[in-house]
């Protein structure tokens, strides 16, 4: 299964949070899944980070690079295409980050694991 981590759901990864099921934990660290994370959500994570709406122990670029490489995370990078999808989507929320990660995950045939209840409502697999 191919798999995009959701911003809160790769945080709740790292930090070890309860909050992420043994099942979904599975998901993730199966080797026979592609699991990636979206740039948009290194995005999300550096402007949280800066204005001091998210704590982390080393800068985000550490943060990010180092944790993927530890749990086996692929970087997906926002392409044209996705961006252009953005606008195509239904208005559920405004939420820029959700948004271009579901565009993402359309264009890409990607599951997305989140327990984000605005994504679920969106025309996209969700894995929670």
């Amino acid at each position: 299964m191919r798999l995009l981590l959701d911003t809160v759901t790769f945080i709740w990864l790292v930090d070890g949070d309860a909050r992420l099921s043994g099942p979904v934990q599975g998901l993730i660290v199966d080797p026979a899944n592609e699991v990636y994370l979206s740039a948009a959500s290194a995005w999300e994570i550096a402007i949280k980070y800066g204005i001091g709406r998210l704590l982390l122990r080393v800068p985000p670029d550490e943060y990010v690079t180092g944790q993927r490489r530890l749990h086996r995370i692929e970087s997906l990078p926002v392409g044209e295409t996705a961006a252009l999808q953005v606008p195509k989507l239904p208005a559920l929320h405004d939420d820029p980050f959700d948004r271009i990660i579901v565009a993402q995950a359309i264009i890409e045939g990607l599951a997305v694991v989140t327990p984000d209840r605005h994504i679920k409502q969106y025309p996209v697999r969700v894995e929670w």
